[in-house]
């Protein structure tokens, strides 16, 4: 995910009063230990989360909350249309369980 400059401490400041309900919806689509990290001389944005093995992410963009929430955030980050963070995967070049 990219960042929009100089948006840093506000995306931070979100996600630290982040809504109780959509930890609720995350926790309940099988998501836990949920990390952003931020490399600060691009402005891009890298996740890292636990999901169980019968998670439901892929329901989350149909939920009006994680809805709202995209709709929230969509004027400090790269965002589409609909508001979802744009996300480019990455390739998994090592991995040590």
């Amino acid at each position: 995910m990219q960042l929009n400059h100089g948006q840093a401490n506000e995306y931070r400041r979100r996600h630290d009063e982040i809504w109780p309900e959509l930890v609720s919806l995350l926790k309940s689509a099988g998501i836990s230990d949920y990390s952003i990290f931020l490399h600060e001389d691009t402005n891009s944005l890298f996740a890292v989360l636990r999901r169980s093995a019968d998670h439901i992410m892929d329901t989350l963009p149909l939920e009006p909350v994680m809805q709202r929430w995209w709709e929230y955030m969509a004027d400090v980050m790269a965002s589409g249309d609909n508001n979802e963070p744009i996300v480019e995967p990455l390739e998994r070049l090592f991995y040590l369980e």
